[in-house]
């Protein structure tokens, strides 16, 4: 017999019903399945890991907010909301981080604060259509491998310098004029602690306790010895005010900032962020349109008010991943705390900010630059034509280079592009390198690679213990390439 098949009615009545159902199901399943999620992330690795990225932070907002250029109320608010905002939507350790080029710009040429915003919109708006419009894929298609390494690694070595110079400004060991609050024996002491337990960060929160070491010393120093002018925290109810810059102000702060960061924040805060996350969390993957829009949106409403210009950045994920975060829950407490802290102390924590050892944050800044760098030494990962392995080496230390010798994320960006398309164009049309023995020490390493794996092949896998961390900042198992048997 044939099937008897419901009538037009029928359908009309049950369909719409029957998909309301699964999509409150669905939504309901959401709900429980990140709620089971964020309890099980509520550990003591992750609030640890969520104070990462304050070596780039605090700084940068506290200078900003000392000469009135940003309102520090407004960026620990918006900066708090932003954190949980994208703790929700990507579901990772995603960073909330100041616009460094802005900020240094800024500074430097001591632009007012409706430029500063202004800067911060404009930046904003173009990266935000380049997501939008799907225009940051082409960018991202067409850019080697080797030049993503590379702005990684060169950012990586430009926070170790930015690191020292926040330890220089501690006094030296002993001797005459010797700060007993900041000086070169504290960083010390935060450097081995971090290193001492580099591979247990899940276990033991390395920056929790030297986080927790500079408050203590910054409370003392607070109420003990001042600095001049100081401001002590005080308790209240703290509002934030509009800030709308006038065409003069967008115009100056677009041309004389706006420019240089836009650079790099496409190519640092979405592209090289987006790979970061893919080899961290593979199961998580972030989406450059996403990253862009996210990035476009934070600024767009913040800076309204006068929050600090914000964006995403490789950097500040790295940093956070390797002081123990592991899911949205770091930076969704860490953001509870920021909102917290703006709405009940504002401005007013301005001097306690100042008194905090920058010893310490330069160790804390100085880490997350090792781990950002540490991502480079996946360059060749799947590439066994020596020629090619030469020449993404070649390009990755071309645009690491550029970068830091310039100290502007497109210099070496494009320093980068060139240098991969000539060895392009010299593949294409010239044929293999000069033969330098570099293809024997390839083979000789293949074969010792097959050598060790068939041993580990016969050797049962031994179970490492709980408290260690051996886990690589890439996530993404390498395919290894099948070699013709002879």
């Amino acid at each position: 017999m044939a099937e008897v098949l419901p009538t037009t009615a029928t359908q009309t009545a049950t369909t719409p019903a029957a998909q309301q159902g699964s999509f409150s199901t669905r939504i309901k399943e959401n709900v429980k399945e990140r709620l089971v999620s964020f309890k099980s992330g509520m550990r003591l690795s992750e609030f640890s890991g969520s104070l990462g990225d304050l070596g780039t932070l605090l700084p940068i907002l506290l200078s900003l907010s000392l000469t009135g250029q940003v309102d520090l109320t407004a960026s620990l608010i918006f900066g708090g909301i932003w954190n949980i905002v994208t703790g929700v939507v990507f579901r990772m350790p995603m960073c909330v981080q100041p616009m460094k080029s802005i900020a240094a710009i800024a500074l430097t040429n001591k632009m007012s604060m409706g430029a500063v915003m202004g800067a911060g919109m404009s930046v904003s708006t173009v990266i935000m259509v380049l997501g939008i419009t799907r225009t940051i894929y082409l960018v991202k298609r067409y850019t080697p491998i080797a030049v993503i390494r590379g702005i990684q690694l060169g950012t990586a070595v430009s926070f170790g310098g930015k690191a020292a110079e926040l330890i220089l400004k501690a006094k030296s060991f002993g001797g005459e004029g010797w700060d007993w609050a900041n000086n070169y024996e504290w960083a010390c002491l935060a450097f081995v602690i971090v290193f001492l337990f580099y591979y247990r960060a899940k276990r033991i929160p390395t920056a929790i306790i030297i986080f927790m070491l500079g408050l203590i010393i910054a409370f003392i120093k607070l109420y003990t010895n001042p600095p001049p002018l100081v401001v002590y925290p005080k308790i209240g109810v703290y509002t934030v005010s509009t800030i709308v810059p006038t065409p003069e102000e967008f115009k100056h702060g677009f041309l004389s900032a706006g420019l240089g960061q836009i650079p790099l924040t496409a190519l640092n805060s979405v592209i090289a962020l987006a790979a970061l996350a893919n080899d961290l969390f593979p199961e998580k993957p972030a989406g450059t349109p996403t990253i862009s829009i996210s990035i476009g949106a934070m600024n767009l409403i913040g800076c309204f008010f006068g929050s600090i210009p914000f964006c995403h950045g490789s950097g500040g994920l790295a940093a956070q991943y390797r002081f123990g975060a592991r899911s949205e829950v770091s930076i969704i407490i860490l953001g509870i705390l920021k909102i917290f802290f703006g709405l009940f102390f504002g401005s007013s924590l301005s001097g306690l900010i100042a008194c905090f050892p920058t010893a310490i944050l330069g160790v804390m800044l100085f880490v997350s630059g090792i781990e950002l760098g540490a991502v480079a030494r996946t360059v060749n990962d799947g590439v066994y034509d020596d020629q090619k392995r030469h020449a993404n080496f070649i390009v990755m230390i071309t645009t690491a280079g550029m970068l830091v010798g310039f100290k502007n994320d497109g210099i070496g960006f494009l320093g980068g592009m060139v240098a991969a398309g000539c060895f392009y164009l010299a593949a294409r049309f010239g044929g293999s390198m000069d033969d330098d023995n570099t293809g024997v020490a390839m083979v000789q390493q293949q074969q010792v690679g097959h050598l060790h794996a068939a041993t580990q092949d016969s050797i049962p896998a031994s179970r490492g213990s709980d408290d260690e961390d051996h886990s690589s900042i890439r996530k993404v198992p390498v395919q290894t390439e099948q070699q013709p048997r002879a």
